[in-house]
């Protein structure tokens, strides 16, 4: 991450995925998913670090420099910039409820970084950006089949 030029970045997301009081299992299953995206190239991991909020509303944080039995994650930790100060953490964990836990993942998008490069050479600025949730896409499909069904 610091050896990337600045006007060289591409896009940087964030997600967080919160794991219901007692059901915190990280699967394999999604740190291969995460490995297989760095490895192509589609993303660089910025930061990944776990959230427990705790029944008083407290927060604990674990970075993933800070976890002893990493396995395939090892080698994303060396790349880590660690971005996320203690009000960000604070922040992220305002949304969620008592007793969970959390995954936070920041990365930024490879696969967009040359057209954002090129955006900021022409003098264009993002101003705006956001995500369709997926429950709201299925709303929509479901919502669509229902029409069709019914001959509309």
């Amino acid at each position: 991450m610091t050896e990337t030029p600045l006007d060289k970045l591409g896009p940087v997301d964030y997600l967080v995925v919160e794991f219901p009081a007692g059901q915190s299992t990280f699967t394999g299953e999604m740190i291969d998913e995460l490995i297989a995206l760095v490895d192509a190239g589609t993303i660089r991991v910025i930061d990944l670090l776990v959230l427990t909020k705790n029944e008083d509303g407290s927060v604990d944080s674990v970075e993933l420099s800070d976890i002893p039995q990493l396995g395939e994650l090892q080698k994303l930790e060396a790349e880590l910039a660690e971005l996320l100060a203690s009000d960000d953490v604070e922040h992220l964990a305002e949304t969620m409820d008592p007793g969970t836990t959390a995954g936070v993942l920041i990365w930024e998008n490879l696969w967009a970084a040359g057209f954002a490069s090129a955006a900021r050479r022409a003098g264009g600025q993002l101003v705006a950006d956001g995500r369709i949730p997926i429950q709201a896409i299925l709303a929509l499909v479901e919502a669509d089949d229902r029409r069709t069904a019914n001959g509309a």
